[in-house]
């Protein structure tokens, strides 16, 4: 017995020790490429942008772990889609809770529009 551990896969990924072999590489074929994105429920899209934006963006995708400036590009994507999305949601919520609350409430306490008050009487001077 040996005292040799198996890496994990991720391991083995980030360390090298898997995917570096010339004699396993080929081209992907478009059948392939479309199975794989499917899987992951990626789609590939085509964006134009500044040039200072992209450097930007490399500078700070290496900042940050060394990470590619496509993955921080999702990333800040990602939160900026999740921060609309729950703007969006409170908003409908407090919609919501206004509308059961007015409901709530009882409309003949409620004062009537303007458009159907009286107008207040002024004392003379």
């Amino acid at each position: 017995m040996t005292d040799q551990t198996i890496l994990t896969s991720d391991e083995a990924w980030e360390d090298g020790v898997l995917g570096t072999d010339e004699k396993f590489v080929r081209v992907a074929d478009a059948e392939l490429e479309a199975a794989i994105d499917s899987a992951a429920g990626t789609q590939m899209i085509s964006v134009r942008m500044q040039q200072s934006m992209i450097d930007d963006l490399k500078a700070i995708a290496a900042m940050n772990g060394n990470m590619g400036y496509q993955t921080l590009m999702k990333q800040a994507l990602q939160r900026f889609i999740d921060c609309e999305k729950r703007q969006l949601w409170n908003e409908f919520v407090r919609e919501k809770v206004k509308q059961q609350e007015f409901a709530t409430s009882g409309a003949s306490q409620q004062k009537p529009p303007a458009s159907k008050r009286k107008p207040a009487q002024r004392k003379a001077a």
